[in-house]
């Protein structure tokens, strides 16, 4: 079959197209046929190395987080999938590869697709969903009523986290630009705030939960309109100690991440808040989860119309690196 691979990291975008052996599966697994492969920047995070202290990969690798497709063939503990199910999953960290025809995944990390839509889109939805899930319900712990901010929210982040954080009962403020705000009020955000002519910092005040998708610059403005004991999950600013322990990793990699994170834990625990950092790992259970919140409310995650196909991953990479982008980037095969 074929597959994108790495052979090794680098700061460059040097993947191959290579011929390998269609993968067997165990008496657990689905194979599936790949027919999307969503591109996301951690795929950028993967093969560049900026994440092997969290997940280091032997090679060569396949890359590809998240897919669409249609089960090939189970295995003979399989009970709840068949060939011919359509299915989308956000593979096992520790099992990329959906940049390939082909792709075995245990059958707890996999859902059938939401109900009439088109693999495209159904490839786009699980690693954002799954992150927007795991940071409300394990981090968060965000209650019904509480109120959610997501600074710079208007991207494909926001729009599957926006539904699932309304489904759970919370109350969502977003930062974004002018343009999405139509989109968003839409999808019953409770308020939205443009960016370019409003400083959430100087209007909000005692949020409970904030959802951080911009970075470290960010950090201050967002610690700041927390209430006490108010917590900030980020995507992006980095790993702490409780990352590490809830990881259980190793000693070493415990005290890196301890010192790469006390700057942040230190600033958050001196105004009575706290700070966590959520790397999304794959669920099947809280997947079906999120499909019924999918089809529920019709929530239609942006594709860019620039579609790649595989021997094309390269310039797909590109794209999520450089953009511009108007939604989720898709290998479609």
């Amino acid at each position: 079959m074929k597959a994108v691979q790495i052979k090794n990291y680098s700061k460059n975008i040097n993947t191959t197209l290579n011929d390998i052996p269609k993968p067997q599966i165990s008496d657990s697994e689905v194979l599936i046929q790949v027919k999307a492969a969503a591109v996301n920047p951690v795929e950028l995070l993967i093969l560049t190395g900026s994440v092997k202290l969290i997940q280091d990969y032997p090679m060569p690798l396949t890359l590809g987080n998240e897919c669409s497709g249609i089960v090939e063939q189970t295995g003979s503990k399989v009970r709840e999938f068949q060939k011919g199910d359509r299915v989308y999953t956000r593979l096992p960290i520790n099992k990329i590869g959906a940049f390939a025809e082909y792709v075995a995944v245990d059958q707890k990390e996999i859902a059938k697709m939401p109900k009439g839509y088109d693999f495209a889109t159904a490839a786009a939805i699980p690693l954002t969903g799954l992150t927007a899930y795991q940071a409300i319900t394990e981090e968060l712990e965000a209650t019904p009523g509480q109120t959610l901010l997501i600074p710079g929210g208007s991207g494909s982040f926001g729009q599957m986290a926006v539904p699932i954080a309304k489904a759970l009962g919370l109350r969502v403020v977003v930062t974004g630009n002018a343009r999405a705000k139509e989109q968003f009020l839409a999808t019953g955000v409770d308020r939205y705030l443009d960016y370019k002519t409003e400083n959430y910092w100087e209007i909000l005040s005692d949020v409970d939960h904030v959802i951080d998708t911009l970075g470290p610059d960010e950090f201050e403005h967002e610690l700041a309109v927390l209430k006490k004991g108010g917590r900030l999950v980020s995507l992006r600013t980095g790993p702490n100690k409780a990352f590490a322990q809830r990881k259980q990793f190793s000693g070493l990699k415990k005290l890196l991440f301890s010192l790469a994170g006390s700057k942040y834990d230190k600033a958050a625990k001196k105004q009575g808040k706290e700070y966590r950092f959520v790397f999304v790992r794959s669920d099947g259970a809280q997947l079906r989860k999120i499909t019924e919140i999918v089809e529920q409310q019709q929530v239609k995650p942006a594709v860019d119309p620039h579609i790649f196909s595989l021997d094309q991953v390269k310039d797909a990479l590109q794209l999520v690196a450089k953009g511009p982008l108007n939604g989720k980037v898709i290998i479609q095969l």
